[in-house]
């Protein structure tokens, strides 16, 4: 006499998992979010003010820091005492804006405008009445 249990009727089987995979692959690839709540890596446009006052400012500090720190570095090895950290903490300074510009670009590039907004003419006219 068989015993009864409360198993499903597949539970022993192997569901194929190539249908549920490839689908989930089809909408990572384009742009939709996976089932169990991952969202995409590195998706600027969904920054709010704080994270991106708290990036933009830690690529500021890490390059001054970088720089400062190879310089101290360099100058205790070549015994050149302050004069290598004085221009690489300038170098450091100078990469910590050029780093700061480029991601605040990419981060306005990404950010749809705010509703209402009158950014000028679009692409599709041309101003070229010189």
């Amino acid at each position: 006499m068989p015993r009864e249990t409360n198993r499903p009727e597949n539970a022993g089987k192997a569901q194929p998992l190539t249908s549920d995979l490839a689908a989930r692959r089809a909408r990572a690839r384009t742009g939709g979010q996976v089932e169990n709540g991952d969202t995409q890596r590195g998706a600027v446009k969904d920054f709010t003010g704080m994270s991106r006052a708290l990036r933009l400012g830690s690529e500021f500090i890490a390059a001054i820091v970088v720089g400062a720190g190879a310089g101290f570095l360099l100058d205790q090895w070549l015994g050149t005492s302050p004069w290598l950290m004085l221009v690489l903490l300038l170098i450091g300074f100078a990469a910590g804006v050029l780093n700061v510009t480029r991601s605040a670009a990419a981060m306005n590039k990404a950010s749809p405008p705010p509703p209402g907004s009158d950014l000028g003419p679009g692409d599709d006219e041309d101003d070229d009445d010189r």
